[in-house]
């Protein structure tokens, strides 16, 4: 009777009933005290839920073995709780490798706030329970949570719910003898802690130990923590000790509680503990609502020592040691499953951050811009580089860098890289001037399987029957044919509301297997990363199997691709699907557009995208933040980087921080762009411009010799010429009056060279402030780093507290003709735009087709405010030609053609790539500038 009894008490589930024995505990019901902790919790989960409407905490078991009594139990706490719960049910005999795989993909699932284990005794092995992460371990079994136990910080742990239990039906411990039998791990560690902190005595042994029998003998507690064998007596416990068992197989067992033979039994303890874990899910929903939060920025900003003379580009990227790219995201309040790692020093991060971070203010939004490019380079990407070190490194107000990710083209061609320059760039430049993600590898897929999408959908129509092509573009799979969900999109935008592939007419079959693409009217190019300019025009088709289908076509340049400018534009990746199905590639032969979408090409469109759509970060030479992200050129597209690397920095900076992004070109390019499209389609009010100038363009603009390039620099741009200077200030003068056209001030930056006279620096940051800038500020970045920025910086911060007037130059209402002679009058200074017969053609084509209402993007030389890239400084009394006008439908503008614009730049004679090399020994590219 004794022996059955124990064993009774032995089997049961952990203890928390009803308790007598020598005053040891107070009387109370275990099954009491899980019903007000699961009231408690439910209270608080409702609570948190009304303040997160979307919020929907979730816990995973992961579960090993074939006991659905657990299970269930589990479930209806839950339940009533208010909790999801998914129950992972793995084989029982499951290897450890096994569960710690599901472990890990749950860990990376921000769906799931908590995880528990419900696994075989031999299964509980350390690289099991440290495998999960500390905030989410409900069982509070990792190193990490024992821890803060043992070191007294249970506030910012999680404790044992089982180890909580026992010691909730415990009291009066103080000097008490506890034995803890069977108790190891994790479990034990947090028994012995907690028990000792009560001011017990504590003691511990396995089943088979020798010293077994004495230790029970002298125990007031005995606390059970495996099976009891059968072959261990009764008689070895003192009469009045209290037994609680915890062994892991109590939830399977019958329930038998009360007092036996002397022997005070703990019941209850199973309820007990699941509500003491639910409990403990309500604390790590309230962290992660509170990790969801914006986060104060905790930024470790590298050191720079400039050497003098300045190092190359290269050189000075290789002597600086970048920060591991996670802890760059840790420091700047990303969460960790918001970054993709790629290497050391590069990450995706995750457009969710926007949903996060939806309720934070944005910070200051700063655009670079410059006067009209010269061959002697003004420097934007340096200042852009430049100020944003000033402001996060020197002045410590946040601030996020957003730049183009630079084309392979002109790397290798004769611009050279793109990271800036000096002591104010991009690190590690190699990896940020080539391939960096992948973005444009993945634009370059997408758009040529467009391209062979066109071409071959022409070829299947020439040469099959409607039936023919009916049959192969709906076909029967496994017995069953059926429309994909882009063809029945294209059935109900042809007016036939049918499902059924057999219910079809010959007429409505016709109209849906029939593009009709009008081979002269195809827009859509290929495209290679490339300057290639034996590409600008080729003939396809050659092949006899393309049986006669011959064509003129063309490549482009990778990021003239109108996908580029999708990217670069769009808000999410919803949004960027519906664009690229809306790219219009060519007319029917009734005049109607033809698009991707009717193509049934959208998706697979989106899939290549899907990962480009991710800004790319990484940190310049001060370790502060910047985005990498799209790189559409201004002169042939919108010139900007993209609308979700803005919006990204802009929450991530904080209400007080700064967001630096550059516009490609001049001012009336890239700027104009800007605002007018760029602006339109995020709902994004700029705060401040900086237009970026040099002394030495400014002479060239003010009638200075040529350049050419490798020569050295003629004397007017080495010495002091003050009257040059003067002269060549009024393309400054234009560019600042084109941008109060929009009611945004602005700050010149004057990026200053070691042949620039003192004289020479004063005239045009006098001359800038006379014309209306808000400031001018000569800057150092170059050779001093952020230090050198400093001074602009505390303009830009002073600037963006100014009243801003911020306005769009034209109405989208307006005609396209209208649209366009108002950028050529009012930003170029053009008398009067002159289109030709087929520029007007397609215009009035456009407007039947219902795109007249899109913004204008010129395509136009960058060289010149005219047409003629001679002509410096501010032309006059010229009439802009407009020879084509094309539209970009996805992206979302129509670009005019200015003039003769070719979209494939060529390689010159001695190209970059004779510099460019790489050591076999070290892998280090050499060359790069």
């Amino acid at each position: 009777m004794r022996a059955a009894a124990l064993r009774r008490w032995l089997a049961a589930p952990v203890p928390a009933g009803a308790r007598r024995g020598g005053g040891l505990c107070a009387e109370r019901s275990g099954a009491a005290a899980a019903r007000k902790i699961t009231e408690n919790a439910k209270k608080a989960l409702a609570s948190l839920k009304r303040e997160n409407p979307r919020l929907e905490p979730t816990l995973a078991i992961i579960q090993a073995h074939n006991d659905h009594l657990s299970q269930e139990v589990n479930k209806n706490f839950a339940e009533e709780v208010g909790l999801r719960v998914i129950h992972i049910c793995l084989p029982e005999g499951s290897s450890k490798d096994e569960i710690v795989k599901e472990i890990l993909r749950l860990n990376e699932d921000p769906n799931v706030q908590g995880l528990a284990l419900d696994l075989p005794e031999s299964a509980y092995s350390s690289k099991v329970l440290n495998a999960v992460k500390p905030e989410k371990d409900v069982d509070g079994l990792s190193d990490a949570n024992l821890g803060c136990l043992i070191r007294g910080d249970a506030y910012d742990c999680l404790v044992s719910p089982t180890a909580c239990a026992v010691m909730e039906v415990l009291e009066n411990l103080d000097g008490k003898k506890v034995l803890l039998v069977g108790a190891s791990g994790a479990l034990g560690a947090s028994l012995q802690c907690m028990l000792q902190r009560r001011g017990a005595m504590t003691m511990s042994c396995q089943w088979k130990s020798p010293q077994l029998q004495n230790k029970l003998h002298h125990a007031d507690v005995v606390i059970v923590s495996s099976t009891k064998p059968e072959d261990t007596p009764v008689s070895w416990i003192k009469p009045g000790t209290v037994i609680v068992n915890c062994s892991r197989d109590f939830q399977s067992e019958k329930h038998h509680c009360g007092q036996q033979n002397n022997h005070p039994v703990e019941s209850d303890v199973c309820s007990l503990a699941i509500a003491m874990r639910m409990q403990n899910m309500v604390k790590t929903t309230e962290r992660w609502i509170q990790s969801q939060q914006y986060r104060k920025w905790d930024l470790h900003c590298l050191k720079l020592q400039p050497l003098s003379p300045v190092p190359s580009d290269i050189e000075i990227s290789r002597a600086q040691s970048p920060k591991a790219v996670d802890v760059l995201a840790k420091e700047i309040g990303l969460l960790t499953d918001e970054i993709e790692i790629y290497g050391q020093t590069k990450a995706k991060v995750r457009l969710s951050l926007l949903e996060r971070l939806k309720d934070q203010p944005d910070g200051k939004y700063v655009l670079v811009a410059g006067i009209t490019p010269t061959p002697l380079g003004e420097g934007k990407s340096t200042v852009t580089v430049g100020l944003v070190q000033a402001l996060t490194a020197h002045l410590n107000i946040n601030s996020f860098a957003c730049l183009r990710q630079p084309s392979q083209g002109p790397t290798f061609g004769v611009k050279g890289g793109a990271a800036g320059g000096g002591y104010a760039q991009v690190i590690p430049m190699e990896e940020f001037n080539l391939h960096l993600t992948g973005d444009i590898h993945a634009i370059t897929a997408a758009n040529n399987l467009l391209a062979a999408a066109i071409d071959a959908r022409i070829l299947h129509e020439n040469t099959q029957s409607d039936k023919a092509l009916y049959n192969r573009l709906v076909p029967v799979v496994n017995g069953v044919r059926g429309f994909s969900a882009i063809q029945l999109a294209r059935l109900r935008r042809l007016g036939i509301n049918k499902t059924d592939p057999g219910t079809l007419t010959e007429e409505e079959i016709n109209k849906f297997v029939r593009l009709d693409i009008d081979p002269s009217t195809i827009t859509w190019q290929r495209v290679v990363d490339t300057n290639d300019r034996f590409l600008r025009k080729i003939t396809i088709g050659q092949a006899n199997t393309e049986k006669g289908f011959v064509r003129q076509a063309q490549f482009d340049i990778a990021v003239a691709s109108e996908i580029m400018a999708i990217l670069a534009l769009t808000t999410s990746l919803a949004d960027m699907k519906e664009r690229l199905g809306k790219i219009v590639v060519a007319n029917d032969k009734k005049g109607q557009p033809v698009t991707a979408e009717d193509l049934g090409v959208t998706g697979a469109l989106a899939v290549l995208m899907k990962d480009a759509i991710k800004p790319t970060l990484m940190q310049t030479l001060e370790g502060t933040p910047v985005f990498v992200h799209a790189g559409p050129f201004a002169n042939i597209a919108h010139g900007n980087s993209s609308v979700l690397a803005d919006k990204i920095a802009l929450k991530l900076v904080g209400e007080k921080g700064f967001v630096v992004t550059e516009a490609g070109f001049g001012a009336d390019i890239g700027m104009e762009k800007f605002f007018n499209i760029k602006c339109r389609a995020s709902g994004l009010l700029p705060s401040v411009v900086v237009l970026v100038a040099t002394v030495r363009a400014l002479k060239m603009h003010g009638g200075g010799p040529n350049v050419t390039a490798g020569a050295p620099l003629k004397k007017e741009y080495t010495e002091e010429n003050l009257q040059l200077v003067a002269d060549g200030c009024c393309n400054l003068q234009k560019q600042i009056q084109i941008t109060q056209l929009f009611g945004v001030p602005v700050v010149v930056a004057l990026n200053v060279f070691k042949t620039d006279s003192p004289a020479e620096v004063d005239l045009v940051c006098e001359i800038a402030k006379r014309s209306g800038a808000f400031d001018a500020v000569p800057c150092n970045h170059w050779s001093a780093g952020g230090k050198g920025a400093v001074k602009l910086a505390q303009a830009v911060e002073k600037a963006a507290s100014q009243k801003n007037s911020f306005k769009y130059l034209y109405n989208l209402e307006l005609p396209i003709v209208e649209k366009i002679r108002i950028i050529a009058q009012k930003v170029y200074g053009a008398q009067d735009i002159e289109l030709s017969p087929a520029a007007q053609s397609q215009v009035d084509r456009y407007t039947r087709q219902g795109f007249g209402n899109l913004p204008i993007c010129m395509a136009k030389t960058h060289l010149s405010l005219s047409h003629q890239p001679e002509r410096k400084g501010v032309p006059t009394g010229f009439i802009l030609p407009i020879s084509d006008v094309r539209a970009s439908i996805g992206a979302g503008f129509i670009y005019p053609l200015v003039g003769t614009m070719s979209t494939m730049p060529g390689l010159p004679t001695r190209p970059c790539f004779y510099d460019i090399d790489l050591d076999p020994i070290t892998e280090q590219v050499k060359g790069l500038f």
